[in-house]
């Protein structure tokens, strides 16, 4: 029998590669877009005329459609990856990433719970919960410290789904991923706006590049690894939570190394500090210890932090060409 999954956030960086891996795995895939003028389908339109994708409108904020949705479709999994997830955007729009982040989370609890028939739930958790770090590296125990709205209410999701767990008998778990970065990350997360940059300026469309924070260290690991560890955990006999990481951090000066190396520049004639790009709250280092994700169930990254920037510059460096004969025949 086919199994059925339930996606939020499937036109996302992390919804389409899971979207890819469940239709791999013979899965009917239903995911959820919200209802926009314009399409916001890029990201998965090399899926979207597969049989066994279907997309339906509807929205983490609205809990009378997210109960319409489960009840009809019943799926075998939901995979809450939904979310305003922009960490500096959240200090902005603090209700709204609250609205989407933590209370989307309860609308999706709120619609299986009453089924028979309960689907596994997976929640998208954040390393971003551990803020100010009470113990490095940070696992599955280490308390967490959120220092912005948006990692305040993704442990609020995360404890949600632990209560839901122990109260309702669902099996629910809590992925707690840290950074995970890919060439279908969006342009304005650190990694993506250094790599579409360099590639830009490589071929002479930019001049500077303004960033925040240089010294903040990050676990980067690539999001397409990642998913199979999400899919993982669903398939278990008991439910839990897993840290996933690579176990490595690394700088964003390191990660403007590489990836301006990669391209002969020297990123210091480029880049230039902009306050605006300052959190309120900073979190300086995160390193995450996956060893019981590596153990239980049996996964492990397998692309470097070298590959990772090699795959993204490489990635926008072709964009940045495309973008140059488009100028040039204007």
């Amino acid at each position: 029998m086919t199994k059925k999954a339930l996606v939020s956030g499937i036109t996302g960086q992390d919804g389409s590669y899971l979207a890819e891996l469940l239709l791999s795995k013979g899965y009917e895939v239903y995911g959820i877009i919200r209802r926009s003028s314009s399409f916001n389908t890029k990201r998965i339109e090399h899926i979207y005329h597969d049989p066994k994708l279907k997309l339906e409108y509807g929205d983490l904020t609205d809990a009378t459609r997210l109960r319409e949705l489960v009840l009809d479709i019943k799926p075998d999994e939901v995979y809450n990856l939904g979310a305003q997830s922009h960490v500096r955007v959240s200090f902005d729009e603090p209700v709204y990433t609250v609205d989407t982040v933590a209370m989307g989370c309860l609308n999706l609890l709120e619609a299986i719970r009453r089924l028979d028939n309960k689907p596994r739930f997976y929640q998208a958790s954040s390393s971003e919960m551990y803020g100010l770090v009470q113990e490095t590296p940070q696992k599955e125990t280490t308390p967490f410290h959120p220092r912005s709205p948006y990692s305040c209410a993704k442990v609020f999701a995360f404890w949600q789904t632990v209560n839901y767990r122990e109260s309702y008998d669902l099996f629910g778990c809590n992925g707690i991923l840290f950074n995970h970065e890919s060439p279908r990350r969006g342009e304005t997360f650190v990694t993506r706006k250094i790599t579409r940059a360099a590639g830009r300026i490589k071929m002479g469309l930019q001049d500077k590049l303004y960033l925040g924070n240089l010294d903040a260290k990050r676990d980067w690991g690539f999001a397409g690894d990642y998913v199979e560890a999400r899919w993982l955990m669903l398939q278990q006999d008991k439910p839990d939570d897993y840290v996933v990481a690579t176990g490595e951090t690394h700088s964003v000066r390191e990660f403007l190394d590489e990836v301006f190396g990669c391209l002969d520049l020297d990123w210091h004639k480029y880049v230039e500090i902009d306050p605006r790009y300052f959190r309120p709250a900073e979190v300086d280092l995160l390193l995450g210890d996956s060893t019981k994700a590596r153990k239980v169930l049996n996964w492990e990254p397998k692309t470097t932090f070298k590959a990772l920037a090699k795959m993204m510059t490489e990635a926008d460096l072709e964009l940045a060409k495309d973008e140059a004969v488009l100028k040039a025949h204007r």
